[in-house]
């Protein structure tokens, strides 16, 4: 019997001025473990179980459904035991892991034999975007970019650096999210991106973390959903205070990310639920970032 174990982390994209081309892989997971089986089941445990767990509508066994159906591979059903840890609709990557896992399913079960680039180029096909699939399965803080053809840069975070998510009570969909950016920016603002993604890039690689409160602004995204994501202005004049390295939203919100160092946990966490306060109920995570992604603890195993 073949079972397939997966470990997909969530991921943070944007990071400000990296817009749809650079997310930060996180230590919150989706963790699948599957066997083939005469009928599709779920059994599933974790964050938004009435999501993970139905088999109707279900981004997961749907994406696995549709590779190997556009591959021309016999369909096996399986049976699937999910816990997952990755909040959905927050802008943590949560579709992002969820179409990762069902291609390398149906490369697994398929007999596809693809390769992690193989992978990644459809899991990126159907999702979109780059930015959240390449984090997931390369780990780290990834730069990517589709233009002829996918390329992925993963650059390890300092050890010493970690995120705090700031989620507030109510999800809010990606296309809704979309839907506030304009068609249209001024050179000036698209020049300030460029020059704060480049910082940001060195600031990764170089470990300064004296960079990234500057090197985080953002003039394409982040101010045109503020209205649907007010935590971010709420919680912006926290940046350089409790080891608060930036302030970002993670992916199209509503979640914000806090990036940090050394400081007082404590503090923090009640300077944050001080400033939410007027907003809304929150949930505070403070976690690691992710060094390893998917990639290097995929297995498909005999028992």
């Amino acid at each position: 019997m073949n079972t397939m174990r997966l470990r997909l982390p969530a991921t943070s994209a944007n990071l400000g001025p990296g817009f749809d081309a650079m997310a930060l892989a996180l230590d919150l997971y989706l963790e699948i473990e599957t066997v083939p089986a005469s009928q599709f089941g779920i059994d599933a445990s974790g964050r938004n179980q009435d999501i993970c767990g139905g088999l109707t509508k279900n981004l997961l066994i749907e994406t696995y459904k549709s590779v190997l159906a556009e591959e021309r591979r016999p369909l096996v059903p399986l049976a699937l035991r999910v816990r997952n840890g990755i909040p959905v609709g927050m802008g943590c990557g949560s579709s992002a892991a969820v179409r990762l896992a069902g291609v390398a399913l149906a490369s697994a079960y398929g007999e596809l034999d693809w390769d992690a680039a193989r992978i990644v180029e459809r899991a990126v096909r159907l999702e979109g975007h780059p930015d959240n699939v390449a984090a997931c399965w390369y780990g780290g803080l990834t730069i990517a970019a589709n233009a002829q053809e996918l390329a992925v840069v993963s650059i390890p975070p300092p050890r010493n650096w970690r995120a705090v998510l700031v989620l507030p009570e109510n999800p809010v969909a990606t296309a809704e999210a979309r839907g506030l950016l304009p068609s249209n920016y001024e050179r000036q603002d698209v020049v300030m991106n460029l020059q704060c993604v480049a910082l940001l890039t060195a600031a990764f690689a170089l470990g300064r973390a004296d960079l990234m409160q500057l090197a985080t602004r953002d003039r394409l995204h982040q101010p045109y959903r503020e209205e649907i994501c007010p935590l971010l202005p709420a919680l912006l004049p926290l940046a350089g205070s409790h080891g608060v390295m930036s302030i970002t939203l993670s992916g199209a919100g509503p979640a914000v990310m806090l990036l940090v160092q050394d400081g007082h946990p404590e503090r923090l966490r009640e300077a944050i639920l001080q400033l939410a306060a007027p907003i809304c109920p929150v949930e505070i995570l403070a976690v690691g970032l992710n060094h390893e992604g998917t990639g290097k603890e995929a297995a498909l195993i005999t028992k």
